[in-house]
């Protein structure tokens, strides 16, 4: 099985379903294919035009994850359901940090 994220050198990656026109704005958990593949499944009530569904897909992964909404960019599979999200890590390392009150000495 693949996880549903990949790090990298410039972020982490996300691998996400979207299904636009939805009738509210929430992430689902995680999603096995049947390639085995596995995937966020995301739901938008925008609809997919003029790239208004990745923006809304882009606002609702960063807030979830509690980084700025610049953070967060749609890099593969723009006009796809299948869609790789890229999640700026010096952002993430801030979210992550903010969740402990900062980095914690050794104990």
């Amino acid at each position: 099985m693949d996880a549903s994220f990949r790090m990298r050198n410039d972020g982490v990656d996300l691998f996400v379903r979207l299904t636009p026109k939805a009738a509210m704005d929430r992430l689902e958990g995680i999603e096995i294919s049947a390639d085995g593949r596995s995937h966020l499944k995301a739901r938008v009530r925008a609809v997919p035009e003029n790239g208004a569904a990745n923006q809304a897909l882009e606002r609702l992964v960063a807030k979830a994850l509690g980084v700025p909404r610049s953070a967060v960019s749609v890099v593969a599979g723009g006009t796809a359901r299948l869609k790789t999200l890229r999640v700026d890590p010096a952002a993430l390392a801030k979210a992550i940090e903010a969740l402990g009150g900062g980095p914690s000495a050794p104990r």
